[in-house]
C-alpha cells in the first residue's frame, strides 16, 4: 500500500509549522523530487549496507575480527531506521493506515531484530529481512508503469491453469511408477530403501538435478535412469511452451483490429472463452459446441 500527497495532514494540524510537515512528508513518501528521490536512493544504499554487515558477521573469521565494528555498524543504521519509521508515522495524516500497510510491516520488521537481540541471543540474524525493503526501488524507478505487462503473463497462466495442472498430475504419475519400479529393481543396498525415497530420488533425476545421494548400482537401474534423464529435458520445455502460445495469443488478440475481434465474438456457453476463430464451431478451450448465433439470423 503506497502513500501519496492525499495522505499528508488533515485540516487538524497538530503542527505549527504545516509547511515543514508536509516537506518532510514529501520527501519521505515523495519520489517525483530531487529531495525525495535522493533521499530513497541513500536508504536503499543503507539498507544494502545494513543487509552486508548482517551476513558478513555470519561469517566466523570476519566476525572474529571485526565482530565490534559491525554490531556498532548495525546499531547505528537502526537507530537511523528507527528514526526514519517513527518519522513516517508522524507525517502521514492516518498513521494506523501506514503501520498496518505492506511497507509499514516490512519497515517495523526490519528494526525489530536488532532489539530483540538485547534479550534474544542469536535473534539479529534476522535483521536480513530488512534486504525486503529494497522493494521501494519500484517507487524510485516508477516501474509500474509494467503492471500492464505482468497482467498478460498473469493472464496467460490463469488461462493455462487446466493444461498445466493435467500436465503436473501426469509428472506426478511418472515419478510414482518410476520410483517404484526403482525401488524393485534397485532395492535397500543401492539406498533405494522405500518407495517415498525412490519417488524422491525419480523426482531430483526427471528434473535434471541430480544431487548424487542415491544412484542406481545395477545395469537396468542404470539404463531407466538414463531414461529419466532424457525425459527431464524434453518434459522442462512443455509448461514454457503452454504459457509462452497463451501469452503469444493474449499479446496477438489485443493488437487485431476492432473488425476482427468482433468476428471472433463467439462466446462458448460451458467455459465463457470468447477467442475464437470466425469459422470454429468447437471452443479451443474446453471443446464444446460454439452457438452460432450469427449463422442462425442468416438462416431465418
Amino acid at each position: 500500500m503506497a502513500f501519496g500527497e492525499k495522505d499528508y495532514l488533515g485540516r487538524e494540524d497538530r503542527f505549527k509549522d504545516r509547511s515543514l510537515r508536509k516537506e518532510i512528508f514529501i520527501v519521505i513518501f515523495g519520489t517525483h523530487t530531487r529531495a525525495g528521490k535522493l533521499f530513497d536512493i541513500i536508504l536503499l544504499v543503507l539498507i544494502l549496507i545494513s543487509v552486508a554487515a548482517v551476513m558478513l558477521e555470519s561469517v566466523s573469521y570476519i566476525k572474529n575480527e571485526y565482530g565490534t565494528a559491525l554490531v556498532v555498524l548495525e546499531w547505528v543504521l537502526t537507530i537511523l531506521f528507527t528514526i526514519e519509521y517513527f518519522a513516517r508515522i508522524i507525517v502521514v495524516q492516518k498513521p494506523a493506515k501506514y503501520i498496518i500497510s505492506w511497507f509499514g510491516l516490512i519497515d517495523l520488521f526490519a528494526i525489530l531484530p536488532t532489539y530483540l537481540s538485547l534479550f534474544l541471543v542469536g535473534s539479529q540474524g534476522l535483521a536480513v529481512i530488512r534486504a525486503l525493503r529494497l522493494l521501494r526501488i519500484f517507487r524510485i524507478l516508477k516501474l509500474t508503469r509494467f503492471v500492464s505487462e505482468s497482467d498478460k503473463l498473469a493472464q496467460a497462466i490463469l488461462m493455462s491453469r487446466h493444461k498445466i495442472t493435467v500436465f503436473f498430475m501426469f509428472l506426478m504419475i511418472i515419478v510414482f511408477i518410476l520410483g517404484s519400479i526403482m525401488y524393485l529393481v534397485e532395492g535397500a543396498n543401492s539406498g533405494f530403501n522405500s518407495i517415498p525415497r525412490s519417488i524422491y530420488w525419480a523426482i531430483v533425476t526427471l528434473t535434471t538435478v541430480g544431487f548424487g545421494d542415491i544412484t542406481p548400482t545395477t545395469i537396468f537401474g542404470q539404463m531407466i535412469a538414463s531414461v529419466i534423464m532424457l525425459l527431464g529435458y524434453s518434459i522442462i520445455a512443455i509448461p514454457t511452451g503452454i504459457v509462452g502460445a497463451e501469452f503469444y495469443r493474449e499479446v496477438f488478440d489485443q493488437k487485431k483490429p476492432e473488425s476482427e475481434e468482433s468476428d471472433q465474438s463467439v462466446k462458448c456457453h460451458v467455459c465463457g472463452e470468447r477467442k475464437h476463430p470466425p469459422k470454429a464451431q468447437f471452443c479451443h478451450n474446453c471443446g464444446s459446441e460454439l452457438p452460432r448465433e450469427k449463422d442462425e439470423k442468416e438462416k431465418t
